[in-house]
């Protein structure tokens, strides 16, 4: 996910059936994004036959999380629609931590 203002982001993790990079506008002092390669726009558009797959992006995110030393916890995000602020329409997951995430999240 390049653009023109941006440098491309630096990968965390790559995989065949995912690839996990730094978010170019981190809200955390830890922000990466897991995103598999099979494109699904939301998670509303997923499909029964897509539950491995959503899966396995959470072990990643999991295995990506202890990698990267957050052992106090982080929190996933997926956002789907406009309601839930998607801006990308490719499903991804957010991964944040290194700080105290408050609740309400916004």
């Amino acid at each position: 996910m390049k653009s023109q203002r941006h440098k491309a982001p630096k990968p965390v993790e790559t995989r065949s059936s995912c690839i996990a990079f730094h978010d170019i506008a981190p809200q955390a002092p830890t922000h990466f994004l897991v995103v598999p390669r099979k494109p699904i726009a939301q998670l509303s558009k997923a499909e029964e036959a897509d539950a491995a797959l959503l899966g396995h992006l959470m072990i990643v995110a999991k295995k990506c999380a202890e990698e990267m030393g957050l052992s106090k916890g982080y929190r996933l995000v997926l956002n789907d629609g406009p309601h839930g602020g998607q801006e990308v329409y490719h499903i991804h997951i957010h991964v944040l931590g290194g700080r105290q995430m408050g609740w309400p999240p916004g």
